[in-house]
């Protein structure tokens, strides 16, 4: 069986910039960042002939090309804090493709988690951290911006889970369109 999960990777210099957030916190369990992404769809797990399905329908699940800015922090779990994350700037065109990502694999007879699509990227696990803790390391890293990062493509991820920190693998990627541009000839 494989775990899969559908995401956007990060470019060098957005994830540089979240690996300095990655202190001042007790209790946290910092994500390595050669794992940060942000999750369009968690799948779970399949076997071979799931996983096929899987990359046909996403395959036909199109969407444009767009830029996508990173900023402000939170945290998940109101009383007890699980997780710390970077959340992304309002885009229509992100909502836009996790919900044709989200359309195709429903379609193709994978049913998926009905929590509320909250673009993010997780920054670390957190254990015994007060929320107290937690909304003081966001107040101080309110103001964390990284982008505009242009998003070309999105991918098919196996996760491979261990004693350490989770492995991520692109088992495939999707191209996004991008725009005809008009051109304008001097004439």
């Amino acid at each position: 069986m494989r775990r899969l999960f559908v995401a956007l990777s990060l470019p060098d210099h957005v994830v540089d910039a979240l690996a300095r957030l990655q202190s001042g916190m007790r209790g946290a369990r910092w994500i390595p960042r050669n794992n940060y992404h942000m999750t369009l769809a968690f799948i779970g797990e399949t076997d071979r002939h799931g996983l096929n399905e899987i990359a046909s329908a996403l395959a036909a699940a199109g969407a444009p090309a767009f830029d996508l800015r990173l900023r402000e922090c939170g945290f998940f779990g109101d009383k007890k804090p699980r997780a710390l994350w970077v959340g992304a700037e309002a885009n229509h065109n992100l909502a836009h493709l996790q919900s044709k990502v989200e359309t195709a694999l429903k379609r193709a007879g994978f049913p998926l988690e009905k929590r509320k699509f909250i673009p993010h990227v997780t920054l670390a696990y957190l254990h015994g951290t007060t929320p107290e803790a937690a909304a003081e390391f966001c107040a101080v890293n309110g103001l964390f911006s990284a982008g505009p990062f242009p998003v070309r493509e999105f991918h098919l991820f196996e996760s491979h889970l261990g004693s350490e920190a989770a492995h991520y693998e692109i088992v495939a990627s999707y191209d996004l369109t991008l725009a005809q541009e008009s051109r304008l000839s001097a004439g």
